[in-house]
């Protein structure tokens, strides 16, 4: 038997029409008797709807999208507003409405989470991120509640779970044997933050790579930092202080290229002469920096629109199991790679 107003201020010994002005947050109503109502509710497991209008239709038409939790770095990337572009195409043309989480850590968007599926504010979640032990993932798939993940699942059964993914791994064992191509043997990786798994994909296929061309994989030369341009520069610093330097970097997105671009400059390095650089994403600004530099289209606006698109699938029909879709990634070679001569230390 559900849990009713009735039931929350028999417990906090109030009037049930301050429970609904607590649940309204209403000025009218002391701070201490929020707290004791709020308590009640907190004990008895009361989650209050605030779309019981739209659940008489079984329907919110509202998508909930959630970001990683760091807002800062998430909307630093151009990633993110290309691929809520994808998602706001997809669901206008269906008549959806978005939900966007403000949650600035982990814990927060994961209460923030519960919210959106205890209250019914959406039909489906849209996840913009993958990480290992992610508990927002875990309370979805515990809930059973439609979501959609954009990235690869990990520390779950991936037939468990319904996402969209680019093939990261051979994306970046290809860039990684196009620079041996090239004649580079020393080749630095500098990747995202390890707990996210397209950083750990990334490096899985950089090793593959080099694995297949028998030569080792140093540990100096892999480097991983949180923030986008500042990690980049970072980085920088950090092989240029080897004694042995790489000359050959593969880059965890084209914003953390433009802090490495960034600081060979300084440094009076110059690229791709001395310094060879293959990044991923394919943002406008990868085109537009100084020189353009050669990355990967991931297709960052079909990643938002497909997922979307599986979303309401989901939704619509709870038979619907597709669970995979796999975006295709092009690799556009510009001005930041150049064959390494014979003679070159």
């Amino acid at each position: 038997m559900s849990i009713t107003i009735k039931d929350v201020a028999k417990k906090a010994k109030v009037a049930p029409s301050t429970v609904s002005r607590v649940i309204a947050d209403s000025p009218r109503i002391s701070q201490q008797t929020k707290e004791r109502v709020r308590e009640a509710m907190e004990e008895l497991g009361y989650h209050p709807n605030y779309n019981a209008r739209s659940l008489v239709n079984q329907s919110t038409k509202t998508l909930g999208v959630i970001i990683p939790s760091s807002a800062k770095v998430a909307f630093q990337n151009p990633f993110f507003p290309e691929v809520l572009r994808g998602i706001t195409a997809k669901a206008y043309l269906d008549k959806y409405g978005l939900y966007l989480s403000t949650g600035q850590t982990d814990q927060e968007i994961l209460e923030e989470v519960k919210q959106m599926v205890y209250s019914r504010r959406v039909d489906g979640i849209i996840l913009l991120y993958s990480k290992a032990n992610d508990g927002v993932l875990s309370f979805l798939l515990e809930q059973t509640f439609p979501f959609v993940l954009v990235g690869r699942p990990q520390g779950v059964e991936e037939d468990e779970i319904f996402y969209v993914n680019n093939d990261n791994i051979r994306a970046s064992k290809t860039v990684t044997e196009y620079l041996l191509l090239l004649g580079h043997e020393r080749i630095g990786f500098i990747g995202g933050n390890l707990d996210y798994v397209v950083t750990k994909d990334h490096k899985m296929g950089y090793e593959r790579a080099l694995n297949n061309a028998n030569i080792p994989v140093r540990e100096e030369y892999i480097v991983y930092n949180d923030e986008v341009l500042e990690g980049g520069q970072e980085a920088v610093i950090e092989f240029m202080t080897l004694e042995e330097r790489p000359t050959a970097l593969v880059v965890a997105d084209d914003l953390m290229a433009l802090g490495v671009l960034r600081m060979l400059d300084e440094m009076g390095i110059s690229v791709p002469e001395e310094m060879s650089i293959v990044s991923f994403n394919n943002v406008m600004l990868s085109e537009l920096s100084s020189p353009p530099l050669t990355t990967v289209d991931i297709n960052i606006y079909e990643l938002g629109f497909q997922g979307t698109d599986k979303l309401i699938h989901r939704i619509a029909d709870p038979s619907y199991d597709v669970k995979k879709t796999i975006i295709p990634y092009r690799f556009i070679k510009r001005q930041t790679c150049l064959k390494r001569t014979v003679n070159e230390s």
